[in-house]
C-alpha cells in the first residue's frame, strides 16, 4: 500500500464507523463543500481542502509523500521526536537480537545490515496542525449526548463552549515539534485520532449492547474481559470504578470513546440529568468524577492506552489483511481480531 492508501483507508472505516452514521458524515461533507464554494478568493487560499473528503481534522498526513510505498509501519499511541528518532536508529541497526515484536521481523535475530525498514510511523495522538484543530472534531459527541438523552439544543450549545475553550488550552503549544523532527530525519508520518476511536467506540458500544446489567460491579466484570483491558490490568492500567461502588444498580449504561477529548464538567451533569446510570469513558477529569459521585453515578475509567488500543488494533488488523507488517510501540496494546468490525 502506498500511504496515501493508507490515509484513504483510515477515512472510508472512520466515516463507516462514526456514530452519527455514514448518511449525516456525508451530509457534512456536503454542506461544507458548499461553503466552501461561497468563500471569497482571499479566504478560499486558507481553506483546508482535505476537510472537504476528510471530515476527521485530527487526522492527517503529516509529513511524507502520499505515493511512497509501505511495507512496514510503526504504530503507537503517541509519536514525537523521541518515537521519530526510534524510527531513524531501528533503520539504521535493527532490533537487537530475540527483541522483535510479533510480526516485525524474523524471531531471535536482528533485521539485517539494512535495518528494520519502518517505512511510515503512525501515532494515534496527533501533532502538528493535526493537533492544532483537535477542537474541530468535538461536535461528534453532541449526537452522542442527544442519543443518551441530552437535548440536543443544550448539548450543542455546551459543546461550542467547551470546544472554545480547549482551542485556547492548545493554541499556545509548540504543535510542530514531532512534525519538524520527521522532516529532519525524512520520517513519513501520519496522525489517526478520531478515526481509531471511533473504531474502539463502535466496538465498546456493540459489546456492552450484549449484556443487561444488574450492578456497576457487573459491566467491570463484563469490560475486563475484552483482551486489550486484560493486559491493561496486569500492568496495572486497566478499568476501574472512578465513581460508584461496585454493588450500586448500572442502571443506564453510556459508553463514550470518540469525540477529540473529554466534555465538560457541565456535560456529564445533563448524562445525569438525562437517567444516565453508568458511564464507560476512558478518562474522565476528577471535577466532574466528584460531582458525578455526588449525583450517584457510576463511572468506569477504562484506562487510556488500553481503551485507544481498541480502535488501533482494528485499523492495524485491516493493515495486516492488506499486507503490511505493523510494529507496535507507543503504549500500543496489540491484539489481533479474525473478523472485521467495519
Amino acid at each position: 500500500m502506498t500511504i496515501q492508501q493508507i490515509y484513504e483507508l483510515a477515512i472510508e472505516m472512520g466515516i463507516k464507523a462514526d456514530p452519527r452514521g455514514t448518511s449525516a458524515v456525508k451530509r457534512l461533507l456536503e454542506k461544507r463543500g458548499k461553503e466552501y464554494e461561497e468563500l471569497s478568493s482571499k479566504k478560499k487560499k486558507l481553506f483546508d481542502l482535505e476537510s472537504l473528503k476528510n471530515p476527521y481534522s485530527d487526522t492527517r498526513i503529516l509529513f511524507g509523500d502520499g505515493s511512497i510505498e509501505v511495507d512496514k509501519v510503526m504504530a503507537g499511541i503517541d509519536a514525537g521526536a523521541p518515537e521519530v528518532l526510534l524510527v531513524d536508529r531501528l533503520n539504521q541497526k535493527g532490533l537487537r537480537p530475540g527483541l522483535h515484536p510479533e510480526g516485525s521481523g524474523p524471531a531471535g535475530g536482528a533485521s539485517g545490515p539494512e535495518g528494520e525498514g519502518i517505512d511510515l510511523l503512525i501515532s494515534h495522538h496527533p501533532s502538528g496542525h493535526a493537533f492544532a484543530a483537535l477542537h474541530e472534531v468535538m461536535d461528534i459527541q453532541v449526537d452522542m449526548f442527544a442519543d443518551a438523552g441530552v437535548p440536543a439544543n443544550v448539548a450543542h450549545s455546551l459543546f461550542d463552549v467547551r470546544m472554545q475553550k480547549v482551542k485556547r488550552g492548545i493554541s499556545p503549544l509548540n504543535h510542530s515539534q514531532a512534525v519538524d523532527a520527521a522532516r529532519l530525519l525524512l520520517v513519513p508520518l501520519m496522525a489517526i485520532h478520531t478515526v481509531w476511536d471511533n473504531l474502539g467506540n463502535l466496538f465498546l458500544g456493540k459489546y456492552l449492547s450484549k449484556r443487561k446489567f444488574e450492578t456497576a460491579g457487573d459491566v467491570l466484570d463484563y469490560i475486563n474481559e475484552v483482551p486489550e483491558f486484560v493486559e491493561a490490568t496486569k500492568g496495572k492500567a486497566g478499568p476501574y470504578l472512578a465513581a460508584g461502588v461496585p454493588d450500586r444498580r448500572a442502571g443506564k449504561v453510556v459508553s463514550n470513546l470518540t469525540g477529540g477529548t473529554n466534555p465538560s464538567k457541565d456535560l456529564y451533569m445533563e448524562l445525569a440529568k438525562a437517567g444516565v446510570g453508568t458511564i464507560v469513558e476512558m478518562h474522565v477529569p476528577e471535577e466532574a468524577v466528584e460531582e458525578l459521585s455526588k449525583r450517584h453515578v457510576n463511572v468506569i475509567d477504562t484506562g487510556h492506552m488500553a481503551a485507544d488500543s481498541i480502535g488501533a488494533n482494528i485499523f492495524i488488523d485491516e493493515l495486516e489483511r492488506q499486507g503490511v507488517t505493523v510494529v507496535p510501540s507507543s503504549g500500543l496494546i496489540r491484539v489481533k481480531r479474525k473478523g472485521k468490525i467495519v
